[in-house]
């Protein structure tokens, strides 16, 4: 799974989808009604640098399998949206499936 450009955005994905789900289900609640501000510093942390990665790796599939603009921007939208995550990822599970896998190998003839 995670040999491929695809596969990395799934994997990517799901932990960004956890991660966002506990910054708002659990690390907010703790922030505002229990009055523990270091929830939301270390969740919201952990979920910046996952979004930083979802962020990369799908710039990483737009070049490897030459999506459109519409496809990236639905990608980039699925990870602001609570649970979208886990949609996008049943969504590429579906290209990989459909498409097949791509490995990020150089074209014939190059070094």
């Amino acid at each position: 799974m995670l040999r491929s450009s695809l596969g990395r955005l799934r994997v990517i994905s799901l932990m960004e989808g956890v991660s966002y789900l506990l910054l708002l289900g659990i690390a907010m609640p703790l922030k505002y009604l229990a009055d523990r501000p270091e929830a939301v510093r270390v969740a919201g942390s952990l979920h910046g640098a996952l979004t930083i990665l979802f962020v990369l790796a799908v710039a990483n599939v737009w070049f490897a399998r030459r999506w459109s603009i519409v496809r990236v921007g639905t990608a980039l939208i699925a990870s602001v949206i609570p649970f979208g995550a886990f949609a996008l990822e049943a969504s590429l599970r579906r290209e990989n499936r459909t498409v097949g896998p791509r490995r990020n190998t150089p074209a014939r003839g190059t070094p």
